[in-house]
């Protein structure tokens, strides 16, 4: 009897440590991720709202003003290429990164700070502004007809932004130079063109883009590698003496909706950017682009692959442990 009685002693001991193990390990997540990576369901029962009100508030801001859904989708993807998803486009300041050149433009700020301060009555210091603007990114697509997907969280929120630290891929990049810009990322070649295709949604400033309808490489004509047929429409959208900071649509005919238009509209060389064309013309991008149409075997389906490749891309360089914080709110650091 004495021998059972001292194996129940350390069978109960042992049991005793593993909840103290594990009870440590909870308390770490619910302080920003513990070191771990995101994966999907992170908050559990500490935020069980979390999608719905980050999807409620997104909502509400896209029905009030279109522009808020590519706004959004483009801020994620530039906070994610510029010391990885932490949320630090978020941070206002006079050198932050919201200031840089490439970042004036993005619309979606109000979006994210009314869905932390909703997520802060309901689960005080629990979800960062990473994560919420991850979350928001799905949803925008969602709302404009793309394919819902399934958002790894646990992301803790960057401490650092830089307006000098903003070295983004530009509109008028080689394609060359754009497979080197996400292989840096871990991105491969198929990601590149899938995240491309997220130019279904948005518009372009015509200061940006009327070079090449008016004065390609001060040739005094447009850009030959242009449909002719498509020359004319930007011309009068963005006339050579015009508004500078006018839009054009990126994704002529369907701009408001998440689809596949906007690779057709590469394919029949109908598009504003430079960046997006040059994809038709190089064999690899080219095939990829065949493949999403559905012209060339194996095929691919769009929106899935769009899914897998905003994950990866969701997953650059967060930050976890140590490495972070979550805000209380998202414009300025603890």
């Amino acid at each position: 009897m004495g021998r059972g009685y001292n194996l129940l002693i350390v069978l109960v001991t042992f049991l005793v440590l593993v909840a103290a193990v594990s009870a440590q390990g909870n308390r770490g997540s619910s302080r920003g991720g513990g070191g771990r990576r995101p994966r999907v369901g992170y908050y559990g029962n500490r935020c069980r709202n979390v999608e719905t009100i980050v999807a409620s508030v997104v909502r509400a801001h896209v029905q009030s003003n279109p522009a808020n859904a590519p706004g959004i989708l483009r801020m994620h993807f530039h906070d994610c290429f510029v010391h990885g998803c932490d949320g630090s486009i978020l941070l206002a300041g006079n050198t932050s990164e919201r200031t840089a050149g490439p970042n004036r433009s993005l619309r979606g700020f109000e979006a994210i700070e009314e869905a932390k301060a909703r997520l802060e009555v309901a689960c005080p210091r629990t979800v960062s502004c990473a994560d919420i603007l991850t979350l928001a990114a799905r949803e925008a697509v969602v709302l404009t007809g793309g394919q819902r997907w399934r958002v790894p969280l646990g992301r803790l929120d960057g401490r650092i932004s830089q307006a000098s630290d903003v070295i983004l891929p530009g509109p008028f990049d080689p394609v060359d130079k754009q497979k080197r810009d996400f292989a840096a990322k871990t991105l491969n070649t198929l990601d590149l063109v899938t995240l491309v295709g997220g130019h279904t949604i948005g518009t372009a400033g015509c200061g940006l883009v009327r070079g090449r309808f008016f004065n390609f490489n001060g040739t005094g004509r447009p850009d030959p590698s242009i449909d002719p047929r498509f020359v004319p429409l930007v011309q009068a959208r963005c006339p050579q003496t015009g508004d500078a900071s006018a839009r054009v649509d990126l994704d002529a005919g369907s701009v408001g909706r998440f689809d596949t238009s906007f690779l057709r509209n590469v394919r029949s060389r109908r598009v504003v950017l430079q960046s997006d064309l040059v994809l038709w013309r190089d064999p690899e991008t080219r095939a990829i682009i065949e493949r999403l149409l559905g012209l060339r075997r194996p095929s691919l389906r769009f929106g899935t692959e769009f899914g897998k490749s905003m994950v990866k891309m969701s997953l650059i360089d967060v930050k976890t442990g140590s490495d972070g914080e979550i805000r209380r709110v998202c414009s300025a650091i603890n």
